[in-house]
């Protein structure tokens, strides 16, 4: 439900009894804290789920719940709502009577709109409750966007022949002048936008805009897969990077070096931050956008599905006055959020933070966030060094990338700060050996490395189309497991619907691997032990692989064989 209702939903089920106060306070304190809606944040706290609040909203009304995805709605249906009605009621019509329409709105408590609705269609309106995403996708597919559909855009842009001349023109004259005046035409403007605003409601976190000999193509990356999207036609090319660059502030006229730039916008009225990079190639700028919806991202440790042991660990380690904690693994593995969850769990008006990223992804209130500038010698060293003179607490570091950065963090810990950081290996043990590879001296890291978390993100099995089946000998060998070692365990996997995209995936969850550094650990980093030798100790203290931890996402039915056995 939209955030209108938060309160008489929560009115409902209070009068209904389906949840304590205890819980009804927790709720009320998530949204005030994160301002997500407060459908979702019963649904994100496993206390009743859609169909549940679906059911208690229908039954107040005296009204019934409509699976609007699943209704297939007619041309004389669609014709009884104008569009724009129903993107500013959002609502929309499942069936037309004599004198009234039954229609199902994303807000049916909000009796206003309803009445308001009555007097511009001139029958009277029977709500219907229906499920809100479905409710928008079903606007979006019959009504088409605000703007228009994408598809509209392209084929008014295929047709335009004034573009197709000035992008001749401007590429013969390369004038940055040319290039702006292309990048502000409207129908670019508005193509730019709607694949912008398509790609936030796909919950995508990267857009790639890719130029080929014979064509251009447009991808998203979604719960870490790549979609492709209708090809623009290839002369595109040209003016919708330019008008990324203008949004960005990047040199227009600049084709042949790399760049990197940032976009803020506000996208479907939630505020977005586009990281921008564009690099050239054979056949012209390739441009990645980095999507930072601040709205979307969760920074809070008990929501990041840390296991228990896990969690109680990282809390622990992160009150200490001193030490160093690392987080690793490959780039888009969320390690970034999980050191900004650790950030907010101690920012207090007690604690000077300091942060070093590059670049910084997140603001947050209370930080001190500090930018990586290689351009004007502003280097993680450089930050670091003038760091230690600005009296901190705790410092992250964006990534222990080299040794000098290395040695300062070191430096930083055996000097009574407490330090965050990232690092790019495989698995917790083999971190230990990345710095030793960098040159630092195994006592250092010995008597300053407290813990390393690697982590991993694996796609979860859509609730909607999730269906148990009975896995081959050849998977389970994929797993080293056999049917004994199973036993009655039940596997899933996602047959794809609509609210999945026939995926058969829906979101992602993290998978872990906490190294704790204890005395026995401390002896073989000191010996320089290889990471084999590491990994065996850790095992053998208690240590849960990355891999074991994939297999507990399995067994309790979130994620699939197939993405274990792709990430660990």
């Amino acid at each position: 439900m939209s955030d209108t209702i938060s309160n008489p939903l929560l009115d409902l089920i209070r009068e209904r009894g389906m949840l304590d106060d205890l819980q009804l306070e927790e709720v009320k304190e998530e949204y005030n804290r994160s301002g997500k809606p407060i459908s979702d944040i019963l649904q994100d706290f496993g206390l009743l789920d859609m169909d549940a609040q679906l059911q208690v909203v229908a039954d107040y009304l005296g009204t019934e719940v409509v699976d609007v995805g699943a209704r297939e709605l007619t041309p004389d249906i669609l014709a009884a709502l104008p569009a724009d009605a129903a993107r500013m009621y959002k609502c929309i019509p499942v069936a037309v009577f004599e004198s009234s329409i039954q229609m199902a709105f994303s807000d049916p408590l909000n009796t206003q709109t309803v009445s308001e609705l009555g007097f511009l269609v001139k029958k009277e309106i029977v709500p219907v409750v229906g499920n809100p995403a479905d409710i928008e996708k079903a606007i979006s597919r019959y009504y088409g966007d605000s703007q228009t559909s994408v598809s509209d855009v392209l084929n008014e842009l295929g047709k335009n022949d004034d573009i197709a001349r000035e992008v001749a023109e401007a590429s013969a004259s390369g004038a940055s002048g040319d290039l702006t005046n292309l990048a502000n035409e409207t129908p670019i403007v508005r193509f730019v936008n709607l694949v912008m605003s398509q790609a936030v409601q796909d919950r995508a976190s990267d857009i790639h805009f890719e130029p080929f000999e014979d064509e251009f193509k447009i991808r998203y990356r979604v719960d870490g897969a790549l979609y492709e999207m209708a090809p623009p036609p290839k002369h595109l090319a040209l003016p919708v990077v330019s008008r990324i660059k203008v949004m960005a502030n990047l040199d227009i006229s600049e084709r042949r070096l790399p760049q990197d730039g940032r976009i803020s916008m506000m996208v479907n009225n939630r505020p977005i931050d586009l990281r921008v990079s564009t690099l050239p190639t054979q056949f012209g700028e390739s441009v990645v956008l980095r999507v930072l919806d601040r709205g979307s991202v969760n920074l809070d440790i008990k929501m990041l599905g840390f296991p228990k042991a896990v969690e109680e660990y990282i809390v622990e380690a992160i009150q200490q006055p001193n030490g160093i904690f690392v987080v690793t693994g490959p780039t888009g593995s969320g390690k970034t959020t999980s050191l900004y969850a650790c950030l907010r769990q101690i920012n207090g008006i007690d604690v000077k933070l300091l942060t070093v990223e590059d670049p910084v992804e997140y603001d947050i209130d209370g930080i001190m966030q500090v930018a990586v500038n290689d351009a004007v010698g502003m280097t993680f060293g450089k930050a670091l060094r003038s760091f230690l003179r600005q009296d901190p607490d705790v410092i992250m570091l964006g990534e222990m990338r080299d040794l000098e950065t290395s040695q300062i963090a070191i430096q930083a810990s055996l000097t009574g700060h407490l330090v965050l950081s990232t690092l790019h290996t495989n698995d917790a043990p083999g971190a230990v050996t990345r710095l030793v590879d960098m040159g630092v001296e195994p006592f250092l890291i010995s008597s300053t490395l407290m813990g390393v978390l690697a982590q991993r993100l694996v796609r979860t099995v859509c609730k909607k189309c999730r269906t148990p089946f009975e896995p081959t000998e050849n998977q389970l060998s994929m797993l080293n497991l056999s049917a004994h070692d199973i036993g009655d365990k039940v596997f899933y996997y996602g047959r794809g619907c609509s609210v999945c995209n026939d995926t058969g995936y829906k979101g992602r969850k993290g998978i872990y691997e906490l190294l704790v550094v204890s005395e026995p650990i401390r002896r073989l980093i000191n010996e320089r032990a290889p990471t084999v030798v590491l990994r065996q100790k850790a095992v053998e203290l208690g240590m849960t692989t990355l891999r074991e931890d994939g297999l507990r996402g399995i067994f309790d039915g979130d994620t699939t064989i197939e993405e274990v056995v792709k990430y660990t």
